[in-house]
């Protein structure tokens, strides 16, 4: 298993290279998305709109902050359940989302479009929030402000821990 740091502007570049397994320390801009999040995303694909940010290239975290503490850049932001987010992923993926952050294992559509698409699953460390919150440097909300910790954030981040759960040759760790 290899060892990468890599800005999340350079996913697709560093794709080819990554295998399921892999330790990353990601640092760049990511946008949190959970289920009722993307169930907006897809209304405004299905009228047309303008999404609340730029899809191709994109890394999407699968976390719904808890409020920010006073001196703090955000409150525990850990992974949630990736498959609840399966019947949107391949779409997005097909749209150039460059990666995904959650925690557990993906249907099968979700790992042909990773494969199809060049794109990344990586997994983040589940019920150890506190903990990632420390490699988040920014959480600015952007979209969907009613829907409170599952409202759209964009989060920039700074050697935030994760592993390559799919990889885009088809290596799966679950």
């Amino acid at each position: 298993m290899a060892e990468y740091c890599i800005k999340t502007d350079e996913i697709k570049e560093y794709a080819n290279r990554l295998k399921a397994g892999d330790s990353v320390y990601l640092s760049g801009v990511v946008y949190t998305s959970r289920d009722a999040a993307h169930k907006r995303i897809f209304e405004i694909l299905k009228n047309g709109g303008e999404l609340p940010f730029e899809i191709e290239g994109a890394s999407i975290y699968y976390a719904g902050p808890t409020p920010t503490q006073p001196g703090c850049v955000i409150g525990s932001c850990g992974p949630t359940t990736s498959g609840r987010m399966d019947k949107f992923a391949p779409k997005l993926l097909d749209l150039g989302l460059a990666s995904m952050i959650g925690k557990g294992p993906r249907n099968k559509e979700v790992c042909e479009a990773v494969v199809r698409n060049k794109s990344v699953y990586f997994c983040a460390i589940g019920g150890a929030g506190a903990l990632c919150s420390k490699s988040i440097v920014s959480c600015e909300e952007i979209a969907f402000f009613d829907l409170g910790c599952e409202s759209v954030k964009r989060l920039e981040f700074k050697n935030f821990p994760v592993i390559v759960g799919i990889d885009c040759n088809g290596g799966n760790l679950f």
